[in-house]
């Protein structure tokens, strides 16, 4: 059986690799790939059932990735909140560290599309040390996200090690691990990764998918793995126009994560990354799709649909109008569009405190 350091070796870097089994003339899209680095590995690649399908679209170098002239390279403003290379702190207690450059595969709708894969990201042992230095040195962080490129593609010794030193940090409760390794690599997932994973709890894995054909026998076994180890394991779909922006598609998509363990966590509306213009749905069609799975789906199927703020606002929840009026009755339509009425109570006034026993409580 191929290995997955195999598969990464023999991934198509070209887009003539790939256009010539498909009959595409790869001239126009080289440019692009000059720009935009290319890596589809032999099973991503044998996901693709059709020119410009959902997954070829995930993948394959466009020439309209050089014809956005709306967004800008970074954002999230991520450069901006980073005190040390490679480590983003944009919320109280919680670090973004990036700790790989490459992935397995790389996404045309990337976040970090303007450095991930090229020579303006360096991930060394001095910038990761640096990144740890400043995590132990700042206590009112307590989550950290190990993220990249792609955390999951380093070694099995080098995730040990940088997971040993995080768990060695008092204040650190909770890491969290992003990667579409299970997605675009699930080889990857070994028994050998799971037992260097399942030493450092509480850690919880999000990845992306995107498309119910990515949900395959190999990625559902990486997934279980994963979940049978007592990772959690939550999922951030973005929406992408031609990919997933059609509300029976994304249905089926939540049912099948669910099937697999992976709770659907976040749908995003996908970033205003320089390169993208033509992925991005209108927010409108993001409520219609939430509008489509609340109710007809299972609640645990159902993602937060956010925006994650350009400007380094951080992550914003979008809601569908379910809520009508407030006043001595809020009145709220369900998913079928049908009106209900609860009855409100009047609002305390502030200063007003609790009463347990004969001591007061204040709000």
């Amino acid at each position: 059986m191929e290995t997955w350091q195999k598969m990464l070796q023999t991934s198509m870097t070209r887009p003539a690799e790939v256009t010539r089994r498909f009959g595409i003339d790869p001239a126009p899209l080289d440019a692009v790939a000059a720009e935009y680095p290319m890596r589809i590995n032999p099973y991503y690649l044998s996901l693709i059932r059709e020119v410009n399908d959902p997954i070829w679209r995930q993948a394959v170098p466009s020439e309209e990735e050089l014809r956005d002239s709306v967004c800008p390279a970074d954002p999230l403003e991520e450069e901006n909140q980073s005190p040390v290379p490679n480590l983003v702190h944009r919320y109280p207690d919680r670090v973004l560290f990036l700790v790989c450059s490459e992935c397995a595969m790389y996404c045309r709708f990337c976040t970090r599309k303007r450095k991930v894969g090229g020579e303006s990201m360096v991930v060394s042992r001095e910038t990761i040390e640096s990144g740890l230095d400043y995590i132990r040195n700042h206590p009112e962080i307590r989550d950290v996200i190990l993220s990249g490129g792609d955390p999951l593609l380093l070694s099995d010794d080098r995730l040990d090690d940088i997971l040993r030193a995080l768990r060695a940090i008092a204040h650190v409760e909770i890491i969290r691990i992003g990667s579409r390794v299970p997605v675009v690599l699930p080889q990857r997932i070994t028994s050998a990764l799971v037992r260097v994973l399942r030493k450092y709890h509480p850690l919880f894995l999000n990845t992306h998918f995107n498309h119910p054909d990515e949900i395959t026998a190999q990625a559902a076994k990486a997934c279980a793995r994963l979940a049978d180890a007592g990772i959690p394991l939550g999922n951030q779909t973005v929406l992408l126009r031609g990919v997933n922006d059609d509300p029976i598609v994304m249905k089926r998509l939540m049912q099948k994560l669910l099937a697999i363990r992976m709770r659907p966590y976040y749908l995003y509306q996908a970033d205003m990354v320089r390169g993208t213009d033509h992925f991005r749905t209108s927010v409108e069609e993001g409520l219609e799709i939430m509008r489509a799975l609340r109710g007809h789906s299972s609640g645990l199927g159902v993602p937060a649909y956010v925006i994650d703020a350009p400007g380094g606002g951080g992550k914003i929840p979008l809601l569908p109008d379910y809520l009508q009026s407030l006043g001595e009755e809020v009145e709220l339509k369900n998913y079928r569009g049908e009106t209900y009425r609860y009855a409100n109570p009047a609002m305390r006034p502030h200063e007003e405190k609790r009463q347990v026993g004969n001591a007061p409580l204040n709000w």
